[in-house]
Protein backbone atom coordinates (compact mmCIF):
# COMPACT_ATOMS: atom_id res chain seq x y z
CA UNK A 1 0.00 0.00 0.00
CA UNK A 2 1.44 3.70 -1.02
CA UNK A 3 0.21 6.79 0.52
CA UNK A 4 1.69 10.22 1.21
CA UNK A 5 3.53 10.88 3.87
CA UNK A 6 1.84 11.42 7.03
CA UNK A 7 1.71 15.23 8.67
CA UNK A 8 1.85 16.31 12.63
CA UNK A 9 0.46 19.65 12.71
CA UNK A 10 0.87 19.50 16.80
CA UNK A 11 4.34 17.83 18.02
CA UNK A 12 6.58 19.45 21.10
CA UNK A 13 8.84 17.43 20.82
CA UNK A 14 10.31 13.75 19.65
CA UNK A 15 12.48 10.67 20.21
CA UNK A 16 14.30 12.07 23.71
CA UNK A 17 14.60 15.90 21.67
CA UNK A 18 12.40 18.85 23.22
CA UNK A 19 11.57 20.69 20.46
CA UNK A 20 10.85 23.85 23.49
CA UNK A 21 14.22 23.59 24.53
CA UNK A 22 16.72 26.52 23.64
CA UNK A 23 19.65 24.01 23.52
CA UNK A 24 18.21 22.42 20.62
CA UNK A 25 20.48 21.66 18.16
CA UNK A 26 20.56 20.91 14.08
CA UNK A 27 21.68 17.19 15.13
CA UNK A 28 19.65 16.96 18.29
CA UNK A 29 16.39 17.98 15.70
CA UNK A 30 17.80 15.60 12.68
CA UNK A 31 17.72 12.73 15.22
CA UNK A 32 14.09 13.47 16.08
CA UNK A 33 13.30 14.15 12.33
CA UNK A 34 14.67 10.66 11.32
CA UNK A 35 12.43 8.86 14.43
CA UNK A 36 9.60 10.53 12.69
CA UNK A 37 10.43 9.81 9.67
CA UNK A 38 10.40 5.98 10.83
CA UNK A 39 6.78 6.62 11.98
CA UNK A 40 5.67 7.79 8.66
CA UNK A 41 5.67 11.33 9.52
CA UNK A 42 7.51 13.35 6.38
CA UNK A 43 5.82 16.96 7.30
CA UNK A 44 5.64 18.56 10.62
CA UNK A 45 4.60 21.81 12.81
CA UNK A 46 7.03 21.80 15.54
CA UNK A 47 5.07 23.34 18.44
CA UNK A 48 5.50 25.87 20.95
CA UNK A 49 4.07 25.98 23.90
CA UNK A 50 2.64 28.29 26.38
CA UNK A 51 5.44 30.74 28.32
CA UNK A 52 6.56 34.17 28.88
CA UNK A 53 7.30 36.32 25.77
CA UNK A 54 11.07 36.35 26.22
CA UNK A 55 11.25 32.34 26.81
CA UNK A 56 8.97 31.94 23.25
CA UNK A 57 11.63 34.39 21.91
CA UNK A 58 14.57 32.29 22.69
CA UNK A 59 12.95 29.47 22.41
CA UNK A 60 11.62 29.94 18.43
CA UNK A 61 15.58 31.76 17.68
CA UNK A 62 16.85 28.22 19.18
CA UNK A 63 14.17 26.32 16.95
CA UNK A 64 14.67 27.98 13.88
CA UNK A 65 18.47 28.21 14.19
CA UNK A 66 18.02 23.90 14.34
CA UNK A 67 15.51 23.85 12.21
CA UNK A 68 17.16 25.91 9.20
CA UNK A 69 21.13 24.21 9.77
CA UNK A 70 19.88 20.85 9.58
CA UNK A 71 19.96 18.25 7.40
CA UNK A 72 15.84 17.05 7.58
CA UNK A 73 14.65 20.57 8.95
CA UNK A 74 14.37 22.13 5.74
CA UNK A 75 12.48 19.24 3.82
CA UNK A 76 10.32 18.40 6.82
CA UNK A 77 9.17 21.40 8.73
CA UNK A 78 7.53 24.48 6.75
CA UNK A 79 6.52 26.36 9.51
CA UNK A 80 5.79 26.24 13.09
CA UNK A 81 2.45 26.05 15.69
CA UNK A 82 2.21 28.64 18.51
CA UNK A 83 0.06 26.84 21.30
CA UNK A 84 -0.78 29.83 23.58
CA UNK A 85 0.00 31.67 25.45
CA UNK A 86 -3.67 32.85 24.55
CA UNK A 87 -5.71 30.09 26.41
CA UNK A 88 -8.00 30.12 29.24
CA UNK A 89 -5.95 29.67 32.77
CA UNK A 90 -8.83 28.28 33.94
CA UNK A 91 -8.01 25.48 35.96
CA UNK A 92 -8.95 22.19 33.49
CA UNK A 93 -8.31 24.36 30.82
CA UNK A 94 -5.17 25.43 31.31
CA UNK A 95 -3.71 21.80 31.05
CA UNK A 96 0.11 21.35 31.91
CA UNK A 97 0.48 24.87 30.46
CA UNK A 98 1.90 26.96 33.01
CA UNK A 99 -1.36 29.54 33.74
CA UNK A 100 0.83 32.44 34.90
CA UNK A 101 2.52 32.98 31.26
CA UNK A 102 -0.90 33.25 29.52
CA UNK A 103 -1.96 36.63 28.27
CA UNK A 104 -4.63 38.34 26.41
CA UNK A 105 -4.65 37.66 22.88
CA UNK A 106 -2.22 40.20 21.65
CA UNK A 107 -1.22 39.94 17.75
CA UNK A 108 1.68 42.19 17.81
CA UNK A 109 3.48 39.61 20.33
CA UNK A 110 3.00 37.14 17.41
CA UNK A 111 4.13 39.72 14.67
CA UNK A 112 7.23 40.22 16.97
CA UNK A 113 8.12 36.63 17.26
CA UNK A 114 8.13 36.42 13.45
CA UNK A 115 10.51 39.12 12.74
CA UNK A 116 13.25 37.15 14.51
CA UNK A 117 12.84 33.73 13.01
CA UNK A 118 13.35 32.89 9.19
CA UNK A 119 10.29 30.17 8.83
CA UNK A 120 6.89 31.30 9.20
CA UNK A 121 4.31 30.87 12.20
CA UNK A 122 1.95 28.97 10.06
CA UNK A 123 -0.53 27.71 12.99
CA UNK A 124 -1.92 29.62 16.73
CA UNK A 125 -3.89 28.08 18.74
CA UNK A 126 -6.40 30.13 21.23
CA UNK A 127 -9.34 30.69 23.33
CA UNK A 128 -11.24 32.78 21.31
CA UNK A 129 -13.11 33.83 24.81
CA UNK A 130 -10.27 35.35 26.24
CA UNK A 131 -9.71 39.25 26.24
CA UNK A 132 -9.02 40.43 22.06
CA UNK A 133 -9.78 36.90 21.63
CA UNK A 134 -12.13 37.49 18.11
CA UNK A 135 -9.89 40.47 17.14
CA UNK A 136 -6.92 38.50 17.49
CA UNK A 137 -8.33 35.64 15.15
CA UNK A 138 -9.22 38.13 12.50
CA UNK A 139 -5.67 39.25 12.78
CA UNK A 140 -4.12 36.35 12.16
CA UNK A 141 -5.80 34.89 9.07
CA UNK A 142 -5.37 38.55 7.87
CA UNK A 143 -1.59 38.06 8.38
CA UNK A 144 -2.09 34.08 6.38
CA UNK A 145 -1.95 31.43 9.73
CA UNK A 146 -4.00 29.37 10.53
CA UNK A 147 -5.82 29.34 13.92
CA UNK A 148 -7.10 26.56 15.67
CA UNK A 149 -9.46 26.79 18.94
CA UNK A 150 -8.09 25.32 22.40
CA UNK A 151 -7.88 25.34 25.99
CA UNK A 152 -10.73 27.45 25.90
CA UNK A 153 -14.30 27.62 27.88
CA UNK A 154 -16.36 29.24 24.49
CA UNK A 155 -19.69 28.51 24.73
CA UNK A 156 -21.70 28.05 21.43
CA UNK A 157 -21.67 31.55 20.55
CA UNK A 158 -18.78 32.77 21.33
CA UNK A 159 -17.26 29.58 18.74
CA UNK A 160 -19.82 30.30 15.75
CA UNK A 161 -18.53 34.24 16.14
CA UNK A 162 -14.66 32.34 16.22
CA UNK A 163 -15.28 30.76 13.01
CA UNK A 164 -17.15 33.81 11.61
CA UNK A 165 -13.74 36.05 12.10
CA UNK A 166 -12.04 32.64 10.75
CA UNK A 167 -10.85 30.25 12.83
CA UNK A 168 -10.89 26.76 11.11
CA UNK A 169 -9.73 24.22 13.29
CA UNK A 170 -10.03 22.84 17.01
CA UNK A 171 -7.03 22.06 18.89
CA UNK A 172 -6.73 17.82 20.28
CA UNK A 173 -11.03 18.07 20.45
CA UNK A 174 -12.25 16.45 23.72
CA UNK A 175 -8.67 17.68 25.62
CA UNK A 176 -7.70 20.74 27.72
CA UNK A 177 -10.96 20.41 29.39
CA UNK A 178 -11.72 20.38 32.78
CA UNK A 179 -13.45 16.96 34.28
CA UNK A 180 -16.62 18.59 34.70
CA UNK A 181 -18.72 20.39 32.41
CA UNK A 182 -22.47 22.06 31.92
CA UNK A 183 -24.43 19.17 30.23
CA UNK A 184 -25.03 20.62 26.81
CA UNK A 185 -23.85 24.36 26.73
CA UNK A 186 -19.90 23.73 26.77
CA UNK A 187 -17.04 24.33 24.38
CA UNK A 188 -17.10 20.34 23.57
CA UNK A 189 -20.01 20.04 21.84
CA UNK A 190 -20.32 23.78 20.65
CA UNK A 191 -16.97 23.03 18.91
CA UNK A 192 -18.48 19.56 16.88
CA UNK A 193 -21.26 21.12 15.97
CA UNK A 194 -19.34 23.93 13.91
CA UNK A 195 -19.13 22.26 10.46
CA UNK A 196 -16.38 25.40 9.60
CA UNK A 197 -13.77 23.78 12.04
CA UNK A 198 -11.37 20.56 11.68
CA UNK A 199 -11.57 18.75 14.39
CA UNK A 200 -7.93 17.30 15.30
CA UNK A 201 -8.17 14.02 17.57
CA UNK A 202 -5.45 12.23 19.68
CA UNK A 203 -5.78 8.90 18.99
CA UNK A 204 -3.71 6.86 21.32
CA UNK A 205 -6.49 5.57 24.05
CA UNK A 206 -5.47 7.44 27.13
CA UNK A 207 -6.41 11.00 26.01
CA UNK A 208 -9.63 9.72 25.64
CA UNK A 209 -11.14 5.94 25.42
CA UNK A 210 -11.75 4.72 21.72
CA UNK A 211 -15.98 4.24 22.74
CA UNK A 212 -15.38 7.90 22.94
CA UNK A 213 -12.93 8.67 20.23
CA UNK A 214 -15.30 6.73 17.82
CA UNK A 215 -18.41 8.78 19.38
CA UNK A 216 -16.32 11.91 18.51
CA UNK A 217 -15.46 11.30 15.01
CA UNK A 218 -19.34 9.91 14.10
CA UNK A 219 -20.06 13.32 15.30
CA UNK A 220 -18.02 15.62 13.50
CA UNK A 221 -17.57 13.44 10.16
CA UNK A 222 -14.51 11.88 8.93
CA UNK A 223 -14.13 14.97 6.61
CA UNK A 224 -14.00 17.51 9.14
CA UNK A 225 -11.92 15.04 11.46
CA UNK A 226 -7.84 15.08 11.39
CA UNK A 227 -5.00 13.25 13.42
CA UNK A 228 -2.18 15.00 15.77
CA UNK A 229 0.29 13.49 18.49
CA UNK A 230 0.55 16.25 20.72
CA UNK A 231 4.05 13.99 21.09
CA UNK A 232 6.65 15.46 23.14
CA UNK A 233 10.38 13.94 24.21
CA UNK A 234 9.15 10.92 25.43
CA UNK A 235 7.53 9.57 22.23
CA UNK A 236 9.57 6.82 20.27
CA UNK A 237 11.49 6.46 23.61
CA UNK A 238 11.70 4.47 26.61
CA UNK A 239 9.60 4.53 29.93
CA UNK A 240 11.79 7.39 31.98
CA UNK A 241 11.64 11.31 32.75
CA UNK A 242 12.25 13.55 29.97
CA UNK A 243 12.37 17.40 29.66
CA UNK A 244 9.26 19.52 28.45
CA UNK A 245 9.16 23.36 28.10
CA UNK A 246 11.03 23.74 30.97
CA UNK A 247 9.19 21.25 33.13
CA UNK A 248 9.80 17.49 33.51
CA UNK A 249 7.56 14.74 32.32
CA UNK A 250 7.75 11.41 33.39
CA UNK A 251 6.73 8.16 30.77
CA UNK A 252 4.79 5.32 31.89
CA UNK A 253 5.78 1.62 30.28
CA UNK A 254 2.16 2.26 29.11
CA UNK A 255 2.66 5.34 27.14
CA UNK A 256 1.03 8.04 29.47
CA UNK A 257 3.18 10.97 30.03
CA UNK A 258 2.62 13.06 33.14
CA UNK A 259 4.23 16.29 34.82
CA UNK A 260 6.39 14.87 37.47
CA UNK A 261 4.59 16.76 39.83
CA UNK A 262 1.27 15.87 39.10
CA UNK A 263 -1.07 13.32 38.06
CA UNK A 264 -2.05 15.55 34.93
CA UNK A 265 -1.47 14.36 30.93
CA UNK A 266 1.56 16.40 29.74
CA UNK A 267 1.80 15.46 25.79
CA UNK A 268 1.88 12.33 24.79
CA UNK A 269 4.35 9.90 23.75
CA UNK A 270 2.06 8.90 20.28
CA UNK A 271 3.51 7.92 17.18
CA UNK A 272 1.31 8.99 14.02
CA UNK A 273 1.20 5.66 12.43
CA UNK A 274 -0.37 3.94 15.89
CA UNK A 275 -2.71 6.61 15.49
CA UNK A 276 -3.38 5.34 12.17
CA UNK A 277 -3.36 1.70 13.41
CA UNK A 278 -5.71 2.03 16.41
CA UNK A 279 -9.01 3.71 14.46
CA UNK A 280 -8.35 0.40 12.27
CA UNK A 281 -7.99 -1.54 15.27
CA UNK A 282 -10.40 -0.05 17.20
CA UNK A 283 -12.82 -0.19 13.94
CA UNK A 284 -13.48 3.53 13.96
CA UNK A 285 -12.29 4.17 9.90
CA UNK A 286 -11.14 2.12 7.15
CA UNK A 287 -6.99 2.05 6.55
CA UNK A 288 -7.68 4.77 4.03
CA UNK A 289 -9.84 7.03 6.31
CA UNK A 290 -7.30 7.05 8.76
CA UNK A 291 -4.40 8.07 6.64
CA UNK A 292 -6.36 10.45 5.10
CA UNK A 293 -7.01 11.98 8.69
CA UNK A 294 -3.52 12.05 9.07
CA UNK A 295 -2.34 12.89 6.08
CA UNK A 296 -4.05 14.69 3.41
CA UNK A 297 -6.67 16.18 5.45
CA UNK A 298 -4.10 18.37 7.38
CA UNK A 299 -2.33 19.06 4.06
CA UNK A 300 -5.39 20.30 2.48
CA UNK A 301 -5.96 22.74 5.48
CA UNK A 302 -2.36 23.79 4.90
CA UNK A 303 -2.30 24.49 1.68
CA UNK A 304 -3.71 27.92 1.38
CA UNK A 305 -1.25 29.58 4.00
CA UNK A 306 1.68 27.81 2.78
CA UNK A 307 1.08 29.15 -0.59
CA UNK A 308 0.60 32.81 1.01
CA UNK A 309 3.70 32.57 2.43
CA UNK A 310 5.50 30.89 -0.41
CA UNK A 311 6.41 27.98 0.82
CA UNK A 312 6.48 24.37 -1.15
CA UNK A 313 6.41 20.88 0.45
CA UNK A 314 8.72 18.03 -1.30
CA UNK A 315 6.90 15.22 -2.64
CA UNK A 316 6.33 12.55 -0.14
CA UNK A 317 5.52 8.75 -0.14
CA UNK A 318 5.10 6.30 1.97
CA UNK A 319 4.80 2.39 1.89
CA UNK A 320 2.65 0.10 3.97
CA UNK A 321 3.21 -3.46 4.95
CA UNK A 322 -0.20 -5.55 5.09
CA UNK A 323 0.20 -4.89 8.84
CA UNK A 324 -0.12 -1.18 8.52
CA UNK A 325 3.69 -0.98 9.30
CA UNK A 326 5.74 1.82 7.64
CA UNK A 327 8.09 -0.06 5.23
CA UNK A 328 9.85 2.87 2.93
CA UNK A 329 9.35 6.73 3.64
CA UNK A 330 10.65 9.35 0.76
CA UNK A 331 10.76 13.07 0.90
CA UNK A 332 12.57 15.09 -2.06
CA UNK A 333 15.45 13.04 -2.74
CA UNK A 334 15.52 11.33 1.07
CA UNK A 335 14.67 7.86 1.02
CA UNK A 336 14.56 5.24 3.82
CA UNK A 337 13.85 1.46 4.19
CA UNK A 338 12.17 -0.14 7.43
Amino acid sequence: MITKGLVDIQVNGFAGVDFNDPGITPETLDLALEAMLASGVTTCLPTIITAHRDELEVRFMALDRAVRESRLGPLMCPGYHLEGPFLNPADGFSGCHPANAMTAADPALVTALQEIIERPILLVTVAPEIHGGLEFIKAMRASNRLVSIGHSSADNHIIAAAADAGAGLSTHLGNGLPQILPKLDNPLFAQLAEDRLLATFIADGIHMPPYVLKSLIRAKGFERSALVTDAVAAAAAPAGTYPFAGMQVDRSEDGVVSQSDSSGLAGSSLCLDDAVRNLVRWNIATFEQAVEMASTRLLQALAPVLEAHGVSLALSELEWSQSMNVTRVRIGNEERFF
